[in-house]
């Protein structure tokens, strides 16, 4: 009898039993990789995203910038339905210049923009032999550099993508 009762809570205690959930290392190399910092450093996350954390495994999260200060890294899944914002450290401000120094105001230099929003976009990453290709739609208005979205196929989010030149972008992550 007692063997019985033990039985279902081995199975329910066995990992292939165990809810999926997911994995919040993959999230802070996510991260990491969008920010460009690693964690604990200028402009990146300023720490580990919580492993108590027992978010539904998402098979794709975007990430994006909660605002334009880029001080807090929006990540979200849509099926199932979870939002994560990981704050980021903020850079350290310069030191102020002498007093017995004038400043000249300098414009920094106007972006160019290398895609605009409906045009045809080819997303790319990969290594040396291996590749992937995928085309889509810009979804906004990007410089060399800069994110932007890109819509492929029917899909209702965008997928984020950096712009490499006209008509072609990479993955975060990944270089040209």
């Amino acid at each position: 009898m007692m063997r019985l009762l033990i039985l279902p809570l081995l199975l329910a205690a066995s990992p292939a039993f165990a809810a999926p959930f997911q994995d919040t290392a993959a999230i802070d190399r996510g991260v990491a990789a969008f920010t460009g910092a690693a964690i604990g450093a200028e402009g990146g996350a300023q720490s580990r995203v919580d492993d108590r954390l027992k978010l539904a495994a998402c098979p794709m999260v975007s990430m994006a910038w909660r605002s334009d200060r880029h001080d807090t890294v929006v990540v979200t899944c849509t099926g199932p339905d979870w939002r994560l914002f990981v704050p980021v450290l903020a850079p350290t401000p310069a030191p102020a210049a002498p007093r017995a120094m004038a400043a000249v105001a300098v414009a920094p230099p106007k972006p160019v923009i290398v895609i605009k929003r409906g045009d045809p976009v080819m997303i790319s990453a990969g290594l040396p032999g291996f590749q992937i290709m995928r085309e889509g739609i810009a979804m906004g208005d990007a410089a060399q550099g800069n994110r932007f979205l890109v819509k492929v196929d029917d899909s209702r989010n965008g997928v984020q993508a950096i712009a490499v030149e006209q008509g072609r972008a990479t993955l975060p992550g990944w270089t040209e």
